[in-house]
């Protein structure tokens, strides 16, 4: 009767929301940071007003939101730089895959790989931004009308979009598949 344990139960559960919620708190911080730096610790600018309301909204606490807006002022704060990437996914959807890092070329050649591996390569820049419209904050959104992705395909596009969530610099995926506009933290 191994493993039928309520608390082992419930302690297996609770470990997953929490490296969830970790991913996403790590994220927002890193995108809280890069906003903070771009805004020169003005908290009225809109992209980190935009950035801390995210934050606010995934209930990321107060302490680590402020943390995250001085890391963004200190002299001795590490470049994080926004890239982004595009590429053609499963049924011929257009994918944008949007990240922060501190170092560009790693992040370009795990991305590349990690695509690779699963029968995908990047795009060139621009390839896949006739599929979106990128708004005043920045963000992208699809253009009508939505991609269907079916059968084979719908399971390699949720393939794909999990493993790019599970990469630690990545961001946002926006696609322009019917059903995945738009996968953040």
């Amino acid at each position: 009767m191994s493993g039928h344990s309520k608390w082992s139960q419930i302690k297996h559960q609770k470990g997953a929301a929490d490296a969830a919620k970790s991913r996403t708190f790590s994220r927002l911080g890193k995108f809280i940071t890069i906003e903070s730096k771009k805004a020169n610790g003005n908290l009225s600018a809109p992209g980190l007003i935009a950035a801390i309301d995210r934050a606010k909204a995934a209930n990321m606490p107060k302490d680590t939101i402020e943390r995250a807006v001085a890391k963004g002022n200190s002299k001795d704060a590490g470049e994080l730089d926004a890239v982004s990437y595009e590429f053609y996914g499963p049924g011929g959807s257009a994918l944008i895959v949007s990240a922060l890092t501190d170092n560009k070329n790693r992040t370009t050649q795990e991305v590349k790989h990690l695509l690779s591996k699963n029968g995908y390569e990047l795009g060139t820049p621009g390839s896949a931004l006739w599929a979106f419209t990128k708004s005043p904050t920045g963000r992208y959104t699809p253009n009508e009308p939505l991609m269907d992705v079916a059968g084979e395909d719908e399971t390699k596009f949720t393939q794909i979009l999990q493993l790019l969530d599970d990469h630690e610099d990545v961001q946002e995926v926006v696609t322009n598949a019917r059903g995945y506009e738009s996968t953040e933290e």
